[in-house]
Formats: structure tokens, sequence, C-alpha cells
């Protein structure tokens, strides 16, 4: 029962987004009672928690156990960015419309997001190696994350780049802020 009201939940955010699912619409998609949603998630946070897990697992969100493994951390990258393009443009709706929905005012979750700690892991694999201490590492770790980044993806390719074409200046960007040719 919990499986389902978790799959209708993540099939209504990625249809029309978290802000125009209902209670009653996750219900009625589930096939259950509202009293049956609540009684499985007493509030919106735990079932949310649980929507982006499922919605993580079902979308094959890639992990860091294949990116650790490229020990060229420009390589790795560029794996990485493959994988993460791919996985976005599949999953191009559903992160829209989620993002959409996102409010930066919003206090903050009580329950770690799933999402979130999965990014955290991806951009650990990612920072590993790069053997530069000028520019700090904080610089490189932001270039990195910018350039794992949904947004980032959607702004190089909306503007007509191809996914490859994008790979590629964000590989050159990092490189030039490891290698000090690009001043931080």
């Amino acid at each position: 029962m919990r499986e389902r009201i978790t799959a209708a939940t993540f099939e209504l955010h990625a249809t029309v987004g978290p802000s125009r699912t209902t209670i009653r619409a996750i219900a009625d998609r589930a096939g259950v009672q509202r009293h049956t949603v609540y009684h499985h998630f007493p509030d919106l946070e735990t079932l949310y928690q649980a929507c982006t897990e499922h919605g993580i697992r079902v979308t094959g969100m890639p992990t860091a156990a294949g990116w650790s493994a490229i020990d060229d951390p420009a390589a790795r990258l560029r794996h990485a960015l493959t994988e993460m393009f791919a996985w976005y443009r599949a999953n191009e709706r559903m992160l829209n419309n989620v993002m959409s929905d996102f409010d930066p005012t919003a206090p903050p979750p009580s329950i770690p997001d799933p999402f979130e700690i999965r990014m955290g892991e991806l951009l650990d694999a990612l920072g590993a190696d790069w053997a530069t201490d000028d520019p700090p590492p904080a610089v490189l770790g932001a270039v990195l994350a910018h350039a794992v980044a949904f947004e980032t993806w959607r702004s190089l390719t909306g503007g007509g780049l191809t996914d490859a074409g994008a790979i590629d200046i964000l590989v050159a960007l990092a490189m030039g802020v490891a290698d000090g040719s690009i001043p931080p």
C-alpha cells in the first residue's frame, strides 16, 4: 500500500508538479481513501521523502560508484556529465515540474532530502584527485556543482548546444580552473 501511494505521488509530481498534487489526487491515483494516505504518511515531508527515493530508484539516477572507479578527474567528469545529461534528458518534464515548484524561501526540511544526498555523493566522487590547491578546493567544487546542475544542462542545451558540446565546454572550464589557466 505504501509503495502504491509513493508511486502515485511520484507520477503526479512528474506530470503536474508538487504544488498541484493534492492528497485527494494521490489517493485517487493509488486507489485508496485519503485517510489511508495519512495513515502511511502522517505529514507531507515524509511523503515527499518517500516520493523522492522512489523517483531516484525508478528513473535510474546515476550513482557515484561507477564514477569513482575512473582515476583521471577530467575523464571522470566527462563520464559523469554524459550520464547526468542523459538522465536529465530522459526526465526533463519531471525535473522541470519539480524545480519550478521549488521555494528557495521555504525552511529547510527536517528530514534529509534524498536528492540532495545523492547529489552530494556525486559531487564528492567528482571532486576527488584534482590535485590543486590554487584555486582553493571550494572554487573547483563550485565549478563542478555548476557543471552537474540540471539548470546548467537546461541553459546550455536550451541555448542551442548539444549535450556533447555542453560537456566539452564544462570539462574545459573545470580543467582550466584546476590548472589555473582560468583564474578563480
